[in-house]
This record gives C-alpha cells, sequence and structure tokens, in this order.
C-alpha cells in the first residue's frame, strides 16, 4: 500500500477511534453528573415554590420538574454500566495512541510503500477498537463527544489528513436543533408582538 493512502487511512480510523472513545467517555460523564444536577436543581425549584406558593405558573413549573425527573430516571438505568463506558473509552484513547504512533513513524519514513506487518498492526488495532466498543449509547452522548473531540483532545494529526470545518465541530443534528428552537422562540415573540 503507498504511503499516502495508509497515512489517510490511519487519520481515518484514527478519528473513529478517538470519536468512540470521547462517545464512551460522554456517556460516563452524563450517567454520572447529570441526575445529580437535575435533583439539585428541582429540590431548589422546590423550596422556591413552597417559598412563593402564589407564583402564577406554579402548576406548570411542577410539570417541567416531573418530566426532568423522568428523564433523571432514564439515565439512572445505564447507571449499572457506567463503569464498561468508562474502561471502553481508556482502551480506546490506547488504541488511538497506536495508531498516532503509527501515523508519525510511517510519516516520517523514507519508504514511499507501507509494509504488510504494518498494514497486519492497523487491522488488529481495528478489530480491538470493534471487540472493545459499546453499541449502546445514551442520548446527547454524540453532540458531547463532539466537544469532547474538537475542544479537549489532541487532534492535530487527523486534522492534517482530514481538514476538519466547522460543519465537521457541529453535529448536524445539533444544528437542525439550533434552527427548530430559534424559529420556536421567533414565532412565540413574533405572536407575544401582534398580540400586544
Amino acid at each position: 500500500m503507498k504511503k499516502e493512502i495508509f497515512l489517510k487511512s490511519l487519520a481515518e480510523h484514527g478519528y473513529n477511534v478517538m470519536f468512540g472513545a470521547k462517545k464512551h467517555f460522554a456517556t460516563h460523564d452524563i450517567v454520572e453528573k447529570v441526575p445529580s444536577g437535575i435533583a439539585l436543581i428541582t429540590l431548589l425549584i422546590g423550596i422556591w415554590q413552597l417559598y412563593a406558593p402564589s407564583f402564577d405558573y406554579s402548576k406548570e413549573v411542577s410539570l417541567v420538574i416531573i418530566l426532568v425527573s423522568v428523564v433523571a430516571l432514564q439515565i439512572n438505568l445505564y447507571n449499572s454500566n457506567k463503569e464498561d463506558y468508562m474502561k471502553a473509552g481508556i482502551k480506546l484513547t490506547e488504541i488511538h495512541n497506536e495508531l498516532k504512533d503509527m501515523y508519525y513513524q510511517t510519516k516520517s519514513s523514507t519508504e514511499s510503500e507501507v509494509t504488510n506487518a504494518e498494514q497486519e498492526k492497523l487491522q488488529k488495532l481495528l478489530n480491538d477498537y470493534y471487540a472493545i466498543s459499546i453499541t449502546k449509547q445514551i442520548t446527547f452522548s454524540d453532540w458531547y463527544a463532539h466537544y469532547k473531540f474538537f475542544y479537549q483532545a489532541q487532534h492535530e494529526w487527523i486534522d492534517e489528513q482530514k481538514s476538519f470545518t466547522w460543519k465537521d465541530r457541529f453535529p448536524m443534528s445539533l444544528r437542525m436543533w439550533i434552527v427548530i428552537i430559534i424559529i420556536t422562540i421567533l414565532s412565540f415573540v413574533i405572536k407575544f408582538c401582534i398580540e400586544n
């Protein structure tokens, strides 16, 4: 295999492996931190509702608290496996680091072709990646993994081959949700202005 093609392949697989690691870490973080944050916020709102029982939107606030509590219960379903996500994320990071080492060794090589041994090593690392990865991830772990990958991880070596743009940094589903939220807010503002 030609060196340039192998470098591109290493970068593509490096992206997949590191993004997978970040997704596992994201699931672990969400399961670890979000339920306690929800509990604290709902407790504070509940105390505030006791302090101001005549608040006009008390029923609506109570409904939101109940809905958010249901979300916290759904997140807790992942609680028994959260350490598995952490272990998988660590192992995937180790595979990523090996891919990065291979990338720099290949890049600094004077040979124009890559040996079969290097190709076999890549295939072994990919097999490990497939065996370690947990397919069931929590909702929004994809968005959080994007943040973790692009703003917390060292990914310059991957960027050399893939040339990331702003579209890569923000998932399509997040961009769609932002547009929907903006349209919804604008429609409420326009409706409010027309009625008043």
